[in-house]
């Protein structure tokens, strides 16, 4: 089923609910256009000035424009829920990613506010989406092409793909967890260099799925599909697969289960339709 995001408010909308100037960025290639802000901190002195007030001009687009989407969506596609900008993204965007690792130590009571504050902000945000969209057959569609019973939410792990397992423990895996456990449960995604961290993803209390991403100077998650797979257990996934790869393998029968195959390239609708009908026998 076709599914719109919302991606102009991606990441910027956080920043800007708190008075961050926002800034677009068109991806031609993809056809998406994303969003974040620059620093809203010089430093973090000047954290009690952060307001997040009902008149915010981002929070009217963004209210205007979900009413527009559910208003003229119905039965035609669906409505991908925004990703979430909470624990260390959120503070990515207060002072800078940089500033971020630095205050894990010189900062750390900070950190927590600011962890507190994108808690509260990033509740409001999904909480009017769910009350403005409403669910497809009891479920959630991702802006990872997934569809999840209940209320799914769509976060993100990527401040820690550049530090060590032990300081997800510490920093990420509470804010993360308290934030799914507010709703149905959540989607991640983790990118190649964030691999080290499948262990600890796989035990997040909530977490129904993840995206594999695929990223220059690692292998394509399809094609160490297996390797990770088994260090995420049960975890259902989701990878991305070049068309040709998909189809020499799907003859093999050398797919593992529990994961769903977003295959790329796909040369016209008919050879969708006819590669349909061997996945179908493929599962039988």
């Amino acid at each position: 089923m076709p599914v719109a995001v919302l991606s102009e408010f991606d990441e910027g909308l956080f920043g800007g609910l708190l008075g961050g100037e926002v800034r677009l960025l068109a991806h031609q290639d993809i056809g998406w256009i994303s969003s974040m802000v620059p620093p809203l901190l010089n430093d973090w002195s000047e954290f009690d000035r952060l307001r997040f007030e009902p008149d915010n001009v981002w929070w009217q687009r963004y209210q205007r424009q979900l009413s527009v989407f559910a208003e003229h969506c119905r039965g035609k596609w669906g409505i991908s829920h925004l990703i979430a900008v909470t624990g260390l993204n959120s503070v990515f965007e207060l002072v800078g990613a940089t500033k971020t690792y630095l205050s894990l130590d010189e900062h750390p009571d900070y950190v927590h506010r600011a962890i507190d504050l994108a808690f509260n902000v990033n509740q409001t945000i999904q909480g009017k989406f769910f009350e403005t969209v409403p669910l497809f057959e009891g479920g959630t569609f991702s802006n990872f092409g997934q569809w999840i019973p209940g209320r799914i939410l769509s976060d993100s792990i990527d401040p820690f793909h550049m530090t060590s397992v032990a300081y997800f423990e510490k920093w990420g895996r509470e804010p993360l967890e308290r934030f799914l456990a507010e709703f149905d449960g959540g989607v991640i995604h983790v990118h190649g260099n964030g691999r080290h961290l499948l262990e600890a993803a796989a035990t997040i209390r909530g977490l129904k799925s993840a995206l594999l991403m695929d990223d220059r100077g690692f292998p394509e998650a399809f094609d160490v599909l297996a390797a990770l797979k088994a260090r995420l257990g049960d975890l259902p996934v989701a990878v991305f697969a070049d068309y040709p790869k998909f189809v020499e393998r799907l003859e093999r029968h050398d797919l593992p289960g529990g994961v769903l195959y977003q295959v790329k390239n796909v040369p016209d609708v008919a050879a969708a339709n006819r590669l349909m009908e061997e996945v179908r026998a493929y599962r039988v």
